[in-house]
């Protein structure tokens, strides 16, 4: 799930459309207190966002299922642009994914002989 904030109209219709368009669930809102209350039941894996609603939500984004800070993804002209937004997502997931998943392999990896009883 991607909620996408964005006080301009058209630009959420264009996130939103382009995000659906790949096969995203999108949750779209026009403001970043509407978004904020719907967070909660929605539990999203990130948020995309317009630079006046990074501002408002820095500090405020709930914590996903795993109780890890749910990555911000700010719009900029250069994400404008279909392929650089998805691109932007993708990398912003990959990372977000290792990080929850990084100190589990370094566990399972890690030699018998470090590993405290």
């Amino acid at each position: 799930m991607v909620v996408v904030i964005d006080e301009d109209a058209r630009r959420l219709d264009i996130s939103e459309a382009i995000l659906a368009k790949l096969k995203f669930a999108v949750a779209p809102f026009g403001s970043v207190e509407k978004a904020l209350a719907a967070m909660q039941a929605l539990r999203p894996e990130i948020v995309v966002a317009g630079e006046s609603a990074v501002h408002e939500l820095r500090g405020r984004l709930p914590a996903d299922r795993d109780g890890r800070a749910i990555p911000l993804l700010q719009v900029t002209p250069e994400l404008a642009d279909p392929e650089a937004l998805v691109e932007a997502l993708r990398e912003m997931l990959r990372e977000h994914l290792l990080r929850a998943k990084t100190p589990a392999v370094v566990h399972a990896f890690r030699p018998a002989s470090d590993q405290q009883t």
